[in-house]
């Protein structure tokens, strides 16, 4: 059984939801931007599902949030629907994902006091 933390689950939730470009508190001016459509809950539940394997094949029984970050453009990327500003400007979905990663605060270390 792999374990995650409630506090990387709800990562996973912000991250998701800063996706959103209609959503009040959206935090990433490339999402306002260049996004029509954002990650829904399945997006969620996929990067919850993907990064446990990760952490497998990376030998261990606990997901990381490099795990989260490592899985996230496979998982994202067919989830967010740019708009035509960024066909325009040559954004792709990877650099709108960069960028959201990047935005969101990752939680803290449960080593970090």
């Amino acid at each position: 059984m792999v374990e995650m933390s409630p506090t990387l689950l709800g990562y996973i939730a912000d991250l998701v939801r800063a996706s959103r470009p209609h959503e009040g508190g959206v935090i990433d001016d490339k999402i306002k931007r260049y996004c029509r459509w954002g990650a829904g809950p399945w997006a969620g539940q996929a990067l919850a599902l993907c990064a446990k394997p990760k952490a497998i094949l990376d030998g261990r029984h606990a997901v990381t949030l490099e795990d989260i970050k490592a899985v996230s453009f496979s998982v994202v990327r067919h989830r967010i629907l740019l708009n035509f500003q960024a066909e325009a400007e040559n954004i792709s979905t990877d650099d709108v994902i960069t960028s959201l990663l990047q935005s969101v605060s990752p939680p803290p270390s449960p080593l970090q006091k």
